[in-house]
């Protein structure tokens, strides 16, 4: 009997090593290649820079070559859509803003890519915009802005159909009698060129790209959409000071790999990028950014997205917002 029982449980542990062995060769340690890190806008803009100082460090980390490839195009469906398609092995990842999924579906008639074939690794980060008008308009305040937008219609420049700047020229016509025109640019960087030169009278587009040219005269502040004072400009009011909380608007800034990624990737990701955000040198790349830390993963990430894609379809119906 004892004779049977040892070969019974000899047979079971060679059962239970072939299943590890077979488990371990079905998934290779993640990176096993250079991964490719797609960012939906064009270079320069917070999205690339977060992606380039993350990748850096994940590079350092998980020992494989991150590299950057900028993808812009319809709003980030383009960027998007790539990473969808690719397989999902976590080799190809997404780094973006929430926009191409919580106003691209209400905004396109038809989108490259399904909800769901991507999902959420980390929300990163967040913003609010500036918003900030070229001197020469002679607009100093919010009160001059609707004094001005009563009498005359504004011209709001945007990086582009469905970006960030786009809805809150939206939102800034629907909620106040300020009569205003969506100009859409090919990025933040044109976009707030356009303020500069007159182009256009105002944008509402990421603090730093308006921040420097505010400091030097060649851009009016008015007021930040985010629930919070900006960290590089606080002396500037927010649009719930002023009395427009329907004004709020944030940015999030994420991570999305294909619906199919295995969980035990989603994780070393997520944990990896989560780790670099914590570094002293990326924190203040954060800073300079105007970023707020957020860190929400899996089920809650989705959910923020999830109620965000709500709020912003009533609005892009509300305001007949268009893809011009």
């Amino acid at each position: 009997m004892n004779l049977i029982r040892r070969h019974t449980l000899a047979a079971l542990a060679c059962t239970a090593l072939s299943v590890l062995g077979t488990t371990a060769l079905a998934q290779p340690a993640y990176p096993a290649k250079p991964v490719t890190l797609v960012t939906n806008f064009p270079p320069g803009g917070p999205a690339d820079i977060l992606a380039r100082s993350v990748g850096a460090v994940l590079q350092e980390t998980l020992k494989q070559p991150f590299v950057v490839d900028n993808k812009p195009g319809a709003g980030g469906n383009v960027g998007a859509a790539a990473v969808a398609k690719a397989p999902a092995d976590g080799h190809t990842v997404l780094f973006g803003i929430d926009t191409t999924f919580t106003i691209n579906p209400h905004l396109y008639p038809a989108m490259p890519f399904k909800p769901g074939d991507l999902k959420p690794v980390l929300i990163m980060a967040s913003s609010g915009l500036l918003l900030g008008v070229n001197p020469a308009t002679g607009i100093k305040t919010f009160g001059d802005l609707l004094s001005q937008g009563r009498a005359r219609n504004l011209n709001f420049s945007s990086a582009g159909n469905g970006s960030p700047g786009h809805l809150a020229a939206a939102m800034l016509g629907n909620s106040t009698p300020i009569k205003t025109t969506h100009i859409p640019y090919r990025g933040n960087t044109p976009a707030v060129t356009a303020v500069l030169s007159g182009e256009v009278d105002g944008g509402i587009l990421a603090t730093p790209g308006m921040l420097p040219h505010v400091q030097s005269g060649k851009i009016t502040a008015l007021a930040v959409t985010s629930a919070q004072r900006s960290q590089l400009a606080p002396q500037l009011p927010t649009v719930a000071e002023l009395g427009l909380k329907s004004l709020e608007q944030e940015v999030l800034y994420l991570v999305m790999v294909p619906a199919a990624t295995p969980d035990a990737v989603v994780q070393t990701l997520a944990k990896g990028i989560t780790d670099a955000l914590q570094r002293t040198d990326v924190k203040e790349r954060l800073k300079s950014l105007d970023l707020f830390y957020e860190g929400q993963t899996g089920a809650a990430a989705a959910k923020r997205l999830t109620d965000m894609s709500a709020r912003y379809g009533q609005i892009v119906r509300a305001t007949s917002m268009k893809a011009d």
